[in-house]
C-alpha cells in the first residue's frame, strides 16, 4: 500500500484544534463510552497486578519459576501479536476484543484452580493470548469512529482522554487488589482459598462486566462472521502482515517512529520492572511492602496525570507531535539518570513520580503520529506491529539491564539505558525535520 507523504503533511496542517465542548454529541458520547470501557478493562487487570508475585509465591513457586511464567506470557504475546491484529482488521475489532476477554477469563480460572506449575504455564499463555488479542483492536475502532464523528479534528487529545482512563483504571485496580486480601483474606482461608485469590475472584467479576459492557455499548458495523469469513480472515493474515511490514519499511516516518519506540522501551522497561528491588533496601523492612504498593499505585496515577497533560504540552509545541515527542523523550532520559543517582527513598520517589508523569505524556504524541501514517484497513495491524516492536525492545533492554546490573549495579544499568532514550530523541528529531519539509513542499 502506498501512502502519499505530501498528503500526510497537508492533513497535519489542516487539522482542527480539539475542543471537547465544541464536539457534537455523538463524538462526546463516543469518548465517554471508550473512557468507561478502558477504565473497567484496566481495573480488572489492575486487581491482580499488585498481588500476582505474592500469589505465585504463596503457591510454592520460586523466583526462577515465576520468571519462567512471565517469559511464557511474553513469548506467547509476541508470537500471536501480528496475526491477531490482522484478524481484527479482517473480521472486526469488537469480536476479537470479546475473544480477548474470554482468554483473560480462562487465564484467571486456570490460575484459581491450581498450584501445579504446568497448569500455571497454560494460565500465563492465555494471558499472552488475551494481550495479543486486545492489541490494536478497540483502539483502532475508537480512532476510526472518532474521525467519522468529528472529521479533521485533532485526535491526539481524544487519545489522551482514553489513556488517562486506562491508567486510572490500572491504578485503582492495583490499590483495591492490594487491599482485598487484607480485608477478606481470613474469609478466603476459611473457604480453603489463598488470601490473594480474593483479588482474582474480583477480577473475574469485573471482567464479566467488561464483556457485557462491550456487547451493549461498543457499536461496530457488522462484518461477515460465518465460518467461511472467519477462515478467510485467518487466511488473509500473512498478506496483512506482509502489507504492514512493507508499509513500515516503505514509509520513512513510520520506520523512524517504530525504531524510536523500540529504543524508548529498551530504556524504560528495565526501570519499570526492576525499581521495587532497588527501592526496597532503602526502606524499613516492617513497612517496605506497603510503601512499594503505594508507590505502584502512584506510578499508574502519575501516568494518568501525564496523559491528561499531554494535550497542553502539545499546544506549547503548536501541535507538532514529533517535536513534543522528542522533548518528552529527552526529559525522560534526564529523569532516568536522575533516578539512578538517588540514594534515599524520598528523593527516589520524587524523581520516580516525575519520571512516570513523563511516560504518560509520551504515549499520545506517538499514537497521533502513527495513526496519521496508516489507513483504516491496516490500522489494527500497524498497532499490533508497534506493540510487537515495543515488546522486543523491552525484552532486549531488560536482558541487557539485568546483565549490567549483575556485573555493576542497577543505577549503572539505568544510566546505560538512558543512552537509548537519547538515541530515540535523535530519531524523532529527524522525523520532525522530515515532516516539516513535507509540510513546506505540500
Amino acid at each position: 500500500m502506498h501512502v502519499d507523504s505530501n498528503a500526510d503533511a497537508a492533513k497535519m496542517a489542516t487539522e482542527i484544534e480539539f475542543s471537547f465542548a465544541a464536539l457534537n454529541a455523538s463524538a462526546r458520547r463516543h469518548i465517554r463510552v471508550f473512557q468507561i470501557h478502558q477504565f473497567l478493562d484496566r481495573f480488572a487487570m489492575g486487581l491482580t497486578v499488585a498481588v500476582v508475585a505474592l500469589a505465585l509465591t504463596d503457591r510454592g513457586l520460586d523466583l526462577v519459576q515465576i520468571s519462567l511464567l512471565f517469559g511464557v506470557y511474553s513469548i506467547t504475546t509476541m508470537a500471536t501479536e501480528l496475526p491477531f491484529g490482522g484478524l481484527a482488521d479482517s473480521i472486526g475489532r469488537k469480536p476479537v476484543f470479546l475473544a480477548a476477554v474470554v482468554a483473560s477469563l480462562i487465564s484467571l480460572l486456570l490460575f484459581l484452580s491450581t498450584r501445579d506449575f504446568n497448569v500455571l504455564v497454560l494460565s500465563f499463555a492465555f494471558i499472552g493470548f488475551g494481550r495479543a488479542l486486545r492489541s490494536g483492536t478497540l483502539d483502532a475502532w475508537f480512532v476510526e469512529t472518532f474521525k467519522a464523528a468529528a472529521p479533521d479534528v485533532d485526535v491526539q487529545p481524544a487519545l489522551a482522554k482514553a489513556q488517562w482512563a486506562n491508567a486510572v483504571g490500572l491504578a485503582v485496580g492495583a490499590v483495591v487488589g492490594g487491599l482485598l486480601p487484607d480485608i477478606f483474606g481470613e474469609a478466603a482461608k476459611s473457604l480453603g482459598l489463598c488470601i490473594y485469590d480474593v483479588s482474582y475472584l474480583a477480577s473475574i467479576i469485573v471482567m464479566l462486566g467488561v464483556f457485557v459492557f462491550t456487547i451493549l455499548a461498543i457499536v461496530e458495523k457488522p462484518r461477515p462472521r460465518d465460518v467461511t469469513a472467519l477462515m478467510h480472515g485467518f487466511a488473509n493474515v500473512p498478506t496483512v502482515i506482509r502489507d504492514a511490514s512493507l508499509l513500515a519499511l516503505g514509509h520513512p516516518a513510520l520506520s523512524m517512529l517504530l525504531a524510536a519506540l523500540a529504543f524508548f522501551l529498551m530504556a524504560t522497561n528495565p526501570v519499570e520492572v526492576i525499581w521495587p528491588t532497588h527501592a526496597k533496601p532503602m526502606l524499613d523492612e516492617g513497612y517496605a511492602n506497603t510503601v512499594i504498593g503505594a508507590v505502584t499505585a502512584t506510578y499508574f496515577f502519575s501516568i494518568a496525570f501525564g496523559a491528561s497533560l499531554s494535550p497542553y504540552i502539545s499546544r506549547i509545541f503548536k501541535r507538532r507531535h514529533a517535536m513534543t515527542l522528542a522533548a518528552t523523550f529527552a526529559c525522560a532520559g534526564v529523569a532516568q539518570i536522575g533516578l539512578a543517582l538517588q540514594g534515599g527513598i524520598i528523593g527516589f520517589v520524587t524523581v520516580f513520580v516525575l519520571y512516570s508523569v513523563i511516560l504518560g505524556v509520551s504515549e499520545t504524541p506517538a499514537s497521533s503520529i502513527l495513526h496519521r501514517c496508516v489507513e483504516d484497513r491496516q490500522r489494527s495491524t500497524l498497532l499490533s506491529l508497534r506493540s510487537l516492536i515495543q515488546q522486543l525492545g523491552a525484552a532486549s533492554g531488560l536482558v541487557l539491564a539485568g546483565t549490567v546490573a549483575e556485573i555493576y549495579s542497577t543505577p549503572v544499568a539505568w544510566s546505560v539505558g538512558a543512552v537509548f532514550l537519547f538515541i530515540a530523541v535523535m530519531l524523532i528529531l529527524v522525523l520532525a525535520k522530515r515532516v516539516a519539509v513535507e509540510a513546506e513542499s505540500g
